[in-house]
């Protein structure tokens, strides 16, 4: 077994990888003047349509079928109107997080494989979200997209003991989080809400993400934790071969009363997953071609 590693924590983690993490300039400057109420739509429209590639990809996504708008948006600030400055916010950490990770070597993991089953869960913990009547259920999506990130940069820093936790886990991802716990003293999610802190991602998102795994220890967005730690589940519906039912048997059901869903809306979301799955991922992950 690789030897534990000590006195390391998930903000020396983070803090050891700045030039590995950092989102690009554009993504921190316009969530940085989104907090600041000197700032408005039109001037996150300019900085946004300083960057051509960006404001293509944003525009595709806006105009693509995941929204389902009648008419064409054209321009970033039509999109911001239709969409709002969050979900526009929320757009562009999306792609810029996926382009940052896109120089993780492949040694350890499928990363097309990693894509499939994060953008899964983000479609899924949309869904979800819609069933609940959530607002801006699009975060959601974001929030489902990201939550595995921190795994990322586990896998890039420490890779010895990444393999030794992904071989002792085998095809069943829910014995991850414990092993991360055994043989490094933290797991994804601790490394996940380190980042997003640096980030200086809005609070919801991140105790979305650090406590998807036990929704029970998040205190003000207990709804969003437990979105996605129901979304997270939902995945090995269709990745790993369990029934829905068979997952819904495991949930809790202080978790399905705090979302307010049944089963019959839970069945009726997961058959959207796939046609939503289909319209997005390539928009979210370029350069990918998949069979779904």
């Amino acid at each position: 077994m690789v030897a534990r590693v000590e006195l390391l924590t998930p903000e020396q983690l983070v803090q050891g990888a700045v030039d590995l993490v950092s989102l690009p300039d554009i993504a921190m400057q316009i969530n940085s003047m989104i907090i600041n109420p000197k700032f408005d739509a039109n001037d996150l429209g300019d900085v946004i349509s300083t960057d051509p590639g960006l404001t293509t990809r944003l525009l595709k996504i806006v105009n693509s079928a995941f929204y389902g708008f009648k008419s064409k948006i054209d321009t970033v600030g039509r999109a911001i109107t239709v969409i709002g400055i969050e979900d526009l916010r929320n757009l562009v950490l999306a792609t810029s997080a996926v382009d940052t990770f896109s120089k993780i070597p492949q040694d350890l993991i499928d990363m097309t494989e990693f894509w499939i089953r994060s953008v899964q869960r983000g479609v899924i913990a949309r869904l979800l979200a819609k069933k609940c009547s959530v607002l801006q259920p699009e975060r959601l999506f974001v929030a489902g997209l990201l939550t595995d990130i921190g795994s990322l940069l586990i896998y890039t820093k420490l890779p010895d003991e990444s393999r030794e936790i992904l071989l002792a886990a085998g095809d069943n991802h829910r014995l991850i989080p414990g092993l991360e716990v055994e043989i490094l003293g933290f797991d994804h999610a601790m490394v996940a809400n380190e980042l997003f802190q640096l980030w200086q991602l809005p609070n919801a998102l991140c105790e979305a993400v650090a406590c998807h795994l036990y929704p029970e220890e998040a205190t003000d967005h207990r709804m969003d934790a437990n979105l996605i730690y129901l979304a997270n589940r939902l995945c090995e519906v269709s990745l790993q071969g369990y029934s829905i039912q068979e997952t819904l048997a495991e949930i809790s059901q202080e978790t399905l009363n705090i979302l307010c869903l049944n089963e019959d809306q839970i069945q009726e979301a997961m058959g959207e997953v796939a046609g939503d799955f289909s319209r997005v991922f390539e928009l979210i992950v370029p350069n990918t071609s998949i069979k779904y």
